[in-house]
């Protein structure tokens, strides 16, 4: 009698690998997920971040980990911040519409997956892929692609549209059985809808604004700006978590304010205050502002009358700023807010 087969399930959050795991756990296949964290996620601690968040009846949630929870199933999460660099760096396919190297962080991930079901003695992939939904790395001419540049080739199944696909190993050898495979095609999402109440999933992760931050504009914007400002396209992980938070104005080339929104904000920014000059309005209620860069005395007097500019004073004759290095000496700067007019729109990342 041969072997039970195994399945390792990319497993992102989402509704899509949810149901995909789901559709092979109900095969009586065995099924593990696995997520990979490259630091640009939208999930994860970055959701427990702001105040007001917070604040709704609604928990934050690491979603993976709910979706592994729901579905039953062990789930690894993978570190492959190092990894990932030379895929955001060195995209052989390019970009999307921002920062987004999406066909090549697809063929990245299921490649990962490959090795670790070789290490672990797994069978074959599943992914909560659909055929021309919205993400490059979907389009009908990139599955394919993605498949055969990753190595995974035909142990790559996508149960969801599997019946628009050609049929793959475990489809072949009579793993999984194809018939109870889907045909989901195009960006609507009627069939996952129904498919999540016919198993009871709610509350699951909507899909708008995607699952990384390469993805939207604004962050977009500023990791271009932290890389001119620097010279070099690299980062660390400290760089990627705060250019999630804050306000990011750069008055001049070699420095630049990021400035906390909120009170969650400050006492995740209070974190790096000996890593960088901090400024906080010490006269007036104000928020935390980080100085990324090299400011001369000048520059301080400039960065202490933009804060100003955020506090409960900014209409007053006289604010006092404290500034604080990163060796702990603080020293005072009495300034006045600039106005509304004074604020460049282009200092804004």
């Amino acid at each position: 009698m041969s072997e039970p087969k195994k399945a390792v399930a990319l497993i992102s959050g989402g509704l899509d690998s949810m149901l995909a795991a789901k559709t092979i756990l109900d095969q009586g296949i065995h099924v593990e997920g696995i997520n990979f964290f490259t630091g640009f996620c939208v999930e994860g601690h970055t959701h427990a971040i702001r105040k007001k968040d917070n604040e709704k009846a609604k928990p934050k949630r690491n979603n993976a980990l709910w979706a592994a929870e729901q579905l039953g199933i062990k789930l690894h999460i993978v570190d492959v911040i190092e990894e990932y660099k030379d895929v955001l760096l060195n995209p052989k396919h390019g970009y999307g519409a921002n920062m987004n190297p999406c066909l090549d962080c697809k063929i990245f991930m299921i490649n990962k997956a490959k090795q670790w079901l070789e290490e672990n003695g797994f069978d074959f992939i599943i992914t909560g892929e659909v055929v021309g939904q919205r993400p490059m790395s979907q389009r009908r001419f990139a599955m394919p692609l993605v498949a055969e540049r990753s190595g995974a080739d035909d142990l790559l199944l996508r149960p969801l549209s599997a019946k628009n696909l050609p049929e793959t190993k475990p489809e072949r050898e009579g793993w999984v059985d194809r018939s109870k495979l889907h045909d989901f095609g195009g960006r609507t999402r009627r069939p996952q809808i129904a498919m999540a109440e016919q198993f009871g999933f709610i509350d699951y992760a909507q899909p708008a604004g995607g699952c990384c931050f390469l993805t939207d504009k604004s962050y977009s914007q500023k990791l271009v700006d932290l890389w001119q400002a620097r010279g070099t396209r690299d980062y660390e992980l400290d760089d990627v978590m705060l250019l999630k938070v804050g306000r990011h104005i750069r008055p001049k080339p070699h420095f630049k304010l990021i400035i906390a929104r909120e009170e969650g904000e400050g006492r995740f920014m209070e974190g790096y205050k000996n890593d960088f000059i901090s400024l906080h309005c010490s006269s007036h209620t104000g928020p935390l502002a980080l100085i990324d860069g090299n400011p001369d005395a000048a520059d301080l007097e400039l960065a202490a009358a933009i804060i100003a500019r955020y506090s409960k004073g900014k209409d007053e004759e006289q604010i006092e700023v404290a500034i604080r290095a990163t060796d702990g000496h603080e020293s005072r700067i009495k300034t006045r807010s600039l106005s509304v007019e004074q604020m460049l729109k282009e200092w804004f990342i």
